[in-house]
């Protein structure tokens, strides 16, 4: 279906203010994009299927260059799909492959880090070094080192754990550096894309083919849903684990030299994953001057079963009923072409510079 028959917009767009100024000046082109972040958010990816199929599959193609991809968690997922040689088809097969999983009630931890490393398996299918040595995209995966009682995978401690963190999160976000050290796992040719980090211990360290995959599991390694991942080769010895427990939303100091293209699932930044329920905690606008937002509006996600994105909450929600819920998925999945559709008609008709709000 065309955007244009759509009686509603199904995207937000939202620009910091150096994007703002240039996009309403100048418009914007694909070469113009030199940085995408891709949030953490589980499910929710599904529901922005058609714009990544939209970007990576049409209009970034338009015009390659060598671009970095940031990603934590399913953000990370998303990204390592589209460096695969096919990227549209990867970004699909991702989308099923995510659909398709089914975890009955009572599952384990181990048991679903095992489904979700036999997930990735069959996502990759044996292509770690096309997506390592892609000519246009470089790939940074963004995990946390935990520490204390976060370290290991007993439920009871990592229930305390976790009570301690949103403790400390609440008395002050920097506080959070007691529990997590960030890793950033990036891209042989390039370091990541971002001015330096002081705001928590932050590491570097090379991709690689004997590393990929566990920094991809550990970048969406949830406690007490997943294991974490232990010793990343190449990372040092650790328990790592969702890259979303820090950098939630990737509120980073990004490079600056063009827009960063942020195709996301809320017209919000949340810093970090405890910080969902704090709505005084914001994005820097400093570091997201840069930024164009792209996400579904709010009438777009009102058509929707259940008027929103898939989530986890799902699995639960349609417990007993597997196929409802993969019925589900998929239709959101179908239905997010018009954000993919709407995009690309806003920047081919030079018309997207009118659609921009602030960030």
């Amino acid at each position: 279906m065309s955007a244009i028959q759509i009686k509603f917009p199904a995207l937000t767009l939202r620009a910091g203010r150096r994007a703002l100024t240039r996009i309403r000046e100048q418009g914007l082109q694909p070469a113009d994009v030199g940085i995408l972040p891709g949030a953490a958010g589980g499910p929710k990816a599904l529901g922005i299927q058609g714009l990544d199929l939209a970007l990576f599959g049409d209009w970034l193609p338009r015009a390659p260059r060598e671009r970095a991809l940031i990603g934590a968690s399913i953000g990370s997922w998303r990204f390592a799909s589209a460096c695969l040689p096919d990227a549209a088809e990867g970004i699909r097969r991702l989308g099923e492959l995510y659909t398709s999983q089914r975890f009955p009630k009572g599952v384990s931890m181990a048991e679903v880090s095992r489904l979700c490393g036999l997930m990735l398996d069959e996502l990759l299918r044996g292509q770690d070094a096309q997506v390592l040595g892609n000519p246009h995209y470089r790939l940074n995966v963004v995990v946390v080192k935990s520490h204390g009682l976060l370290a290991g995978d007993h439920r009871g401690a990592l229930g305390l754990g976790l009570s301690s963190v949103i403790g400390s999160n609440l008395l002050g976000r920097p506080r959070l550096a007691r529990h997590f050290e960030r890793v950033i796992l990036h891209d042989a040719r390039q370091a990541p894309p971002l001015a330096p980090l002081s705001d928590f211990p932050s590491h570097y360290h090379a991709l690689d083919q004997g590393n990929l995959r566990h920094a991809l599991l550990a970048s969406g390694s949830i406690p007490m849903v997943m294991e974490g991942v232990r010793d990343i080769p190449g990372a040092g010895p650790g328990t790592y684990r969702d890259g979303g427990l820090l950098d939630y939303h990737l509120d980073l100091p990004y490079h600056p030299g063009g827009v960063v293209l942020y195709p996301h699932f809320t017209d919000k930044v949340v810093p970090g994953w405890f910080d969902k329920g704090l709505p005084w905690r914001k994005g820097d606008a400093e570091r997201l001057q840069d930024v164009l937002l792209l996400s579904p509006s709010r009438e777009y996600l009102a058509t929707l079963p259940h008027g929103k994105l898939p989530d986890r909450k799902d699995f639960k929600r349609y417990i007993g009923d597997d196929a409802g819920r993969e019925r589900y998925w998929r239709k959101a999945m179908a239905e997010s072409q018009r954000l993919g559709d709407e995009f690309l008609e806003l920047v081919d008709s030079g018309k997207l510079g009118e659609r921009l709000r602030h960030l």
